[in-house]
């Protein structure tokens, strides 16, 4: 237990921003992001007893700062927070008991799942406690029968879809972070990930919730059939609201049938016209089982291989695709494959290409995609946009950002679903520049608008997103937003200074 003495002082570190020994990068959100800190308490000596006597074990309340460290700074260590508390519910109940004593306090709360966000919506801004979902891990039921499984929110993904795997089921969402991230945080942010085109997005995916609401009330929109029209469909208002309007501690999810053959292929082409004309073509002739698309240029998959020892199995082409096949007959799919590659060959749609079943080796193609993210995370910084456009406007995007930002930075980069029409954008700087990445933005966003796209596609709006809530929404719906956040959380208790400006 702390005591007062050093309650007092972790306070006093707060507000002064004493504790730079304990930093490497990168600078505390507050003073990067010139942020204002709300009309918030202070964490005291009572309120730590409490929790403490709550939860009741000493690693169920984290004060240590080194342990604080890493629920303190996001994945890509764009942002850094100061709380001085981790709590690490197992029940509903004690969720409920948590908010219901930081709402009468008026204590900040911010919900982590995983931490593998890029908009920093899992990561406090100042001194919010955290509430650690990671031993909220019980599967709880999977029927067989309706394809459903009932779990709750802090089941790391990976994990749900081994379990899963012994079923002949599978969650239909797969990620980088698969590893790491939590069922809980993939419904908090609508996660897409790679195979959005076939199974669609968490949306699409949830079939009820159990929500912890900020006045410590649990609501119960727990079904499990997949047909449910009587009444609003409360839940939705959950799923993608990154803990602003309530705390996911339960999630029912759709699942699908596990594929019993997969297939890969790993395509060279020309230019980016060929590229669209391939899309076409795996859409119209491998129909059924097409699964993913993925698109990189050669500028990205030269970066990989210096930064991340992606081993490619072609030679250097302009640009690269990545189709994936899921079916149920191994030898019928092959066959669609190899022949989509070898009419693709023969119709001059694609230079060169080839064609995996193997495990390993569809393993290896897809580690090219899903590890470029870690070498950008090693370099200094990085600007990270989740952008929805037109697929034929998907590479000139990039082509403009890199002439509009010419000389201003280390390097650009495109790359992303294909198949759903998200690009991932990279920008890449030596370091953080404040008018360089508002600069970045204004660009960025009046072009996106314009082609009446989107600024997140699947990552969420988080802390590093927020201004765009009303500048790409009307007004009316904007409003509409804003009166259910003080609706549901009037004290703004819940994930403050994220999603809404």
């Amino acid at each position: 237990m702390l005591s007062s003495k050093l309650v007092g002082l972790i306070k006093f570190g707060v507000r002064n921003n004493i504790f730079r020994g304990f930093r490497a990068q990168p600078d505390f959100t507050k003073n990067r992001y010139q942020v204002e800190r709300g009309f918030y308490n202070y964490l005291q000596e009572p309120h730590l007893r409490y929790f403490q006597d709550l939860l009741g074990y000493e690693e169920r309340v984290l004060t240590n700062l080194s342990d604080l460290e890493k629920y303190n700074v996001d994945w890509f260590q764009q942002v850094r927070g100061s709380s001085a508390v981790v709590l690490k519910p197992k029940t509903t109940e004690e969720v409920s008991k948590i908010i219901v004593y930081c709402n009468q306090y008026k204590l900040a709360l911010c919900t982590q799942g995983g931490n593998t966000g890029v908009a920093s919506g899992a990561v406090p801004v100042f001194d919010e406690i955290i509430l650690s979902m990671e031993l909220m891990n019980e599967i709880i039921e999977i029927d067989e029968n309706s394809g459903t499984v009932v779990c709750q929110a802090g089941v790391i993904l990976e994990e749900l879809d081994n379990a899963l795997a012994g079923k002949g089921l599978m969650v239909p969402l797969d990620l980088g972070s698969k590893g790491s991230c939590q069922i809980g945080g993939n419904v908090a942010t609508n996660a897409g990930g790679m195979r959005v085109m076939r199974y669609g997005n968490m949306h699409g995916n949830t079939l009820g919730l159990e929500v912890v609401k900020a006045n410590g009330e649990v609501l119960d929109c727990l079904t499990s059939v997949r047909k449910d029209n009587s009444g609003l469909h409360l839940k939705n208002l959950f799923i993608g609201s990154e803990g602003t309007l309530g705390i996911i501690t339960k999630v029912a999810l759709q699942c699908s049938t596990r594929p019993k053959s997969q297939h890969v292929t790993f395509l060279g082409l020309q230019t980016f016209d060929k590229v669209l004309k391939t899309s076409k073509k795996a859409k119209h002739e491998l129909g059924e089982i097409l699964s993913a698309m993925e698109v990189m240029d050669s500028h990205t998959i030269k970066w990989g291989k210096e930064h991340t020892n992606l081993v490619s199995p072609l030679d250097d082409y302009p640009f690269y695709l990545l189709i994936e096949t899921a079916g149920s007959n191994v030898e019928h799919d092959s066959i669609k494959m190899n022949e989509f590659l070898e009419s693709a060959l023969k119709g001059h749609y694609v230079l060169n290409g080839v064609v995996t079943g193997e495990p390993s080796k569809i393993q290896s193609i897809w580690a090219i995609r899903e590890n470029l993210p870690q070498g950008f995370k090693d370099y200094g910084w990085c600007a990270l946009y989740d952008l929805s456009l037109p697929v034929t406007e998907y590479f000139n995007i990039v082509d403009e950002t890199r002439d509009y930002l010419k000389n201003h930075v280390e390097d650009v980069f495109g790359f992303g679903h294909l198949g759903d029409g998200n690009l991932h954008l990279q920008v890449l700087a030596r370091k953080y520049d404040k008018w360089l990445a508002d600069d970045l933005e204004t660009f960025l966003t009046k072009r996106i608008l314009d082609m009446r796209g989107s600024m997140s596609a699947e990552h969420g709006l988080g802390f590093l997103k927020r201004k765009y809530l009303p500048i790409v929404n009307d007004h009316p719906s904007y409003t509409l937003m804003t009166d259910l956040k003080k609706l549901l959380d009037p004290n703004r208790i819940l994930n403050p200074y994220k999603v809404f400006p």
